[in-house]
């Protein structure tokens, strides 16, 4: 069924939204032989240096995006390169899964929407007058590489929690714009 298959792709797309490289480097390392055949654009490079690559990469953001300074040089990086990687990740579940044709543009475009959302909720919530607790960062980490994994084993749980994640990202939203603002007292 075709749903399955989009479940899965919600999955790989919302993983995106949380980190860049490590879906990727995911994708790859549980394509087996085949590494990263199906992803459109690595597919061309070397698979020694795309491994390479996207396992720097991928421990810069575990390691280096608990640092506030760092995190936002990453968050910003990340927030232009969100929809390009989740469309590329989007494009490989789907080719994974043997789906071909008119729908790799729909599926593209929806799974790159779902990781720029995701990676703006992410900044918004760094803006905050207060920022979030270091053990959030931990669970973003943990909820990606869930995510990642549930595309592939498990694409019916991966998909309902990207479902339930793109949830909270629209009622964090709406609750931030009709959030009670301070106002000044009065002399």
């Amino acid at each position: 069924m075709i749903i399955t298959e989009l479940l899965a792709i919600l999955s790989i797309a919302a993983a995106t939204g949380l980190r860049l490289a490590l879906p990727l480097l995911l994708i790859g390392l549980m394509s087996g032989p085949q590494l990263w055949s199906n992803v459109p654009l690595l597919s061309r490079l070397p698979p020694a240096l795309v491994l390479g690559i996207l396992a720097i990469w991928s421990m810069a953001e575990l390691m280096l995006s608990k640092d506030r300074y760092s995190q936002r040089f990453f968050q910003i990086l990340e927030l232009f390169l969100s929809p390009g990687v989740g469309a590329l990740a989007g494009l490989a579940v789907a080719r994974t899964f043997g789906l071909d044709g008119w729908i790799n543009l729909l599926i593209g475009l929806i799974s790159g929407l779902l990781a720029l959302v995701i990676q703006l909720l992410q900044v918004g919530w760094f803006y905050r007058p207060r920022r979030p607790p270091l053990w959030l960062f931990f669970v973003v980490d943990g909820l990606c590489i869930v995510l990642a994994v549930l595309a592939f084993d498990a694409p019916n749980q991966g998909g309902i929690i990207a479902l339930l994640l793109l949830w909270l990202v629209i009622r964090t939203s709406y609750l931030w714009r009709h959030w009670p603002r301070r106002s000044k007292p009065k002399p």
